[in-house]
């Protein structure tokens, strides 16, 4: 198991009495994480280790997941789980194709423009999720904020390596 664990649901509430639990997915790749026989963690909401689980088997219902797990034997074990995470380990994760990327790849990295000579602009706080694009906010180091559309007219290349983002400043950005 890799150190790191990357969120792919949260349990919302139980459903039934034999123990299923209700998930609000939190990835691109739902059907993937619960399918039958996945490997799973939950992190529970009033803390503790991350307890190792196997889903059973799962359906899609009214944009949720139920999921049954081989761990949970009933509404009791289930309830205990209400509002935990559901995480897998890193190694788990999918490869995504090029110029896509994880958030947690892209939060931390520095930011700079592309001018001559090169202005560090700050570090990516957050991203936003409004719509059409996501939004990468960008904390300057006098604490201000510039959001920054990601879109390929603006974000010009990604090292993640080095964790570095260069960026063209259309008019009006900041």
């Amino acid at each position: 198991m890799s150190d790191k664990l990357f969120t792919v649901g949260k349990i919302v509430n139980t459903h039934g009495i034999r123990g299923e639990i209700k998930v609000m997915p939190h990835t691109d790749f739902a059907e993937e994480r619960f399918a039958s026989k996945s490997k799973l963690y939950i992190v529970p909401a009033k803390g503790g280790q991350p307890v190792p689980v196997t889903v059973d088997k799962s359906r899609f219902h009214k944009n949720m997941y139920i999921i049954k797990l081989n761990e949970i034997n009933g509404i009791n074990d289930a309830e205990a789980y209400k509002n935990s995470l559901l995480k897998i380990s890193g190694d788990l994760q999918e490869e995504l194709p090029e110029n896509e990327y994880y958030f947690h790849e892209i939060i931390g990295c520095r930011v700079i423009t592309d001018d001559e000579p090169a202005e560090e602009l700050g570090v990516i706080s957050e991203i936003l999720t409004p719509g059409a694009n996501d939004v990468w906010v960008v904390k300057t180091p006098k604490g201000k904020e510039i959001l920054l559309p990601s879109i390929p007219d603006v974000v010009l290349d990604v090292d993640k390596a080095a964790k570095l983002v260069r960026v063209h400043l259309m008019e009006g950005l900041l």
